[in-house]
């Protein structure tokens, strides 16, 4: 069998499985800032073998390693990985996915131009993705209602959402703040689970 046929095969593959895909659509906002809004998101979650698999097995299961994928008005995509969670909204308590970056990196500046990403975890061979727009939280990026002190402790939030301990929390603090950590919150609209 030729390269050519096996990728039309593995691309008629990967179609067929996001058509059959569910899409999550994030409730409606809420009209009054710092109210929740109505529960209609479920976690997100994948479907394997018949099982469901939650999102958040994955990134327990490894880590919450996952690569980061950022779709270029050229059409190209950046992709770069991170540790990520899953966690609640600071705001509206709507579940999210998570991450921390370095605030001058590349992702943080791309992010700001094209607020929208997919994370995609992988564990031996289940995997799950959500895609969804995201918003930034930082030092450079701040939103009403987080303040310095409510951005320190979602840093850490993440951190341990992604499954992160840390021994010192003063010390995490001091270098989150050093290096201008944003806080990455992907609100998740669509799943894209595995499928064997």
């Amino acid at each position: 069998m030729t390269l050519r046929v096996l990728g039309a095969a593995l691309a008629a593959l990967v179609l067929a499985a996001c058509a059959t895909t569910p899409a999550y659509r994030p409730g409606p906002p809420s009209p009054f800032p710092g109210e929740p809004p109505p529960r209609t998101q479920p976690p997100p979650e994948a479907e394997s073998q018949g099982r469901r698999i939650p999102f958040a097995a994955l990134v327990r299961a490894d880590h919450g390693l996952a690569v980061i994928a950022i779709a270029l008005p050229d059409g190209s995509v950046h992709a770069s990985v991170g540790n990520v969670g899953v966690l609640p909204h600071p705001l509206t308590g709507a579940t999210i996915v998570g991450l921390v970056a370095v605030g001058g990196a590349r992702k943080v500046r791309l992010l700001r131009a094209h607020p929208r990403a997919t994370a995609t975890l992988r564990a031996g061979w289940e995997w799950a993705a959500v895609d969804g727009p995201v918003e930034l939280v930082g030092p450079d990026d701040p939103i009403p209602g987080i303040d310095a002190d409510r951005l320190r402790l979602l840093l850490r939030e993440i951190f341990t959402a992604a499954g992160g301990t840390h021994d010192d929390w003063d010390t995490y603090d001091r270098v989150m703040a050093a290096e201008r950590r944003t806080a990455v919150l992907i609100t998740p609209e669509r799943l894209y689970p595995s499928r064997r």
